[in-house]
Formats: structure tokens, C-alpha cells, sequence
């Protein structure tokens, strides 16, 4: 079989992706013929790399720019790669409507060691975490397949802790301040495992004291304090010297930097 009739017998089964070891069995190519070959077709635009070893054949609609969104084969690729993942962080969070901030790339959350990109493919920005919890996931129709993404209680824990990734506190509160209708705040223990005591105490006081959020704030609250009776005092941010004077609060988070909420 050539690699174009193989590429083709893909598209008539709806099949989006492939890794090479597939392609290798299937044409029977040499490793040399096989590398031209495929070469040949990126150069054609048939095919793209976003990962090596992976290919994904260009449909139709994307042929013009030969740019594919990454959602219409990110599920196929974290199979292929063996690792769990989902969208994140702004990517995620405009699934849940708040999509005022979007992302440049495709934000993508999964485990070390870390993701070897391809360079023809910069539409991917990975994240690493230790663990994947795969019962704060949810899955949505792609055009190909599905995607998964954090719900809306783990989008917002990994806006806080990954906040470096998306621009800073400024930017994630401003994100915060759509996602909270989207927010199960009785739900928020279920995040606890999955992040650090600090990340819940500047979610928390960005709940109170930047969005406003009472209500929230206050039953986030009692949650976090039967968890967590007796936390350490933090700074907000990291990034800024500590202030002397930051006045207390339930949160024992030390501002120390002015937040102001983007107009949306």
C-alpha cells in the first residue's frame, strides 16, 4: 500500500490521526522511503505533526491555512502518547462560557515526564500536574471524537495555582469573575486532593474581596476550614515583595498587589 492510499483509507474510515508505527506495518516502507514520503506529504499540506511519531491528515476545511485546531485530534494523540490530560486553564475555561480571555494556544493539562512537542506545531501549550483526577473531568463532542476538560471547580483551582501560565492574578481573577456563575461551590472539596492549601487561600480571598463573590466566599469557606483548621499565612502573590502592613483576614492571605477586574 503507498502512503497515499493509506492516508485516504484513513479518511473514508473517519480515522484523523496515526502514529508511524501504524503507517510503517500498513505501507511496508524502509525507514528512509517512509521518512521522504511522509516529508513529502507535511510539504503538501496533506498532513501535519504536532507530535512526533503522530500525524494527523488535514481535512477539507482546514486545508487553505493547513493550521488544525488541536481539539480535532488531542484525544487521539494523548492515546497514542499513553497519557492522561485534559483542556485547561483558559482553553477550559472558555468551554464554560468564559471566553473573554482566550488563549493564544490550546492549553493542555497532563503528567511528566514532559511532552516533547514537535517544532512544525506551536497551536499546543502543555502543563504538567502530578495527578490527572479523572473524576473532575468532563468530555464534549469534537468534530472528531470528544475532548476533555476540567470542570468548572478544577478550572478554577488551576487558574489560581497555574496562574504564571495565564498571564497572573490580574488576568485569572478577571477569568474568575465569568466562571463563577459556572461554580458548584459545594462541590469545592472534591478539589482539595488535587491542589495546595495556599491556591485555596488566594482562590478564597480573590472570591471575597476581588469579585465580591459573599455568598460563595462564605460557604467556600466553611469548607475549607473543616479541612484545613489551622493554615500558614501566605502572600497573594509570589511574584511581589511582602507587605508589612497587609491587614488580616479569614483567609490568612497578605495582599500585596492590586487586582482590578477587566471590563467585560
Amino acid at each position: 500500500m503507498t502512503l497515499s492510499a493509506f492516508i485516504r483509507d484513513h479518511e473514508i474510515r473517519g480515522q484523523v490521526a496515526f502514529p508511524l508505527s501504524e503507517v510503517r506495518d500498513a505501507t511496508g516502507l524502509s525507514v528512509k522511503t517512509l521518512a521522504t514520503e511522509l516529508q513529502r506529504q507535511v510539504s503538501r499540506g496533506r498532513i501535519i505533526i504536532p507530535y512526533r511519531g503522530f500525524y494527523v491528515i488535514v481535512p477539507p476545511q482546514y486545508a487553505l491555512k493547513g493550521i488544525v485546531p488541536p481539539t480535532y485530534y488531542i484525544h487521539e494523540l494523548m492515546k497514542s502518547v499513553g497519557k492522561p490530560y485534559y483542556i485547561c486553564l483558559l482553553s477550559a475555561a472558555a468551554f464554560h462560557g468564559a471566553a473573554h480571555q482566550r488563549a493564544m494556544k490550546t492549553q493542555v493539562m497532563t503528567v511528566a515526564p514532559r511532552i516533547k512537542p514537535s517544532g512544525m506545531n506551536k497551536q499546543l501549550d502543555w502543563n504538567y500536574r502530578q495527578m490527572i483526577p479523572q473524576e473532575l473531568l468532563l468530555s464534549r463532542n469534537a468534530e472528531m471524537g470528544i475532548v476533555q476538560y476540567s470542570n468548572a471547580e478544577l478550572t478554577a483551582v488551576d487558574l489560581v495555582q497555574f496562574a504564571g501560565h495565564v498571564g497572573g492574578l490580574q488576568r485569572t481573577a478577571t477569568v474568575l469573575s465569568e466562571l463563577t456563575e459556572s461554580l458548584e461551590i459545594t462541590k469545592m472539596e472534591r478539589v482539595f486532593p488535587y491542589t495546595t492549601t495556599a491556591t485555596l487561600q488566594r482562590l478564597g480571598y480573590l472570591l471575597e474581596f476581588v469579585l465580591g463573590e459573599q455568598d460563595k466566599s462564605d460557604i467556600f469557606y466553611e469548607e475549607f476550614k473543616a479541612a484545613y483548621p489551622h493554615p500558614k499565612r501566605v502572600i497573594l502573590s509570589n511574584t511581589a515583595p511582602e507587605m508589612k502592613d497587609a491587614p488580616a483576614n479569614r483567609w490568612h492571605v497578605a495582599c500585596n498587589i492590586e487586582i482590578e477586574i477587566d471590563e467585560i
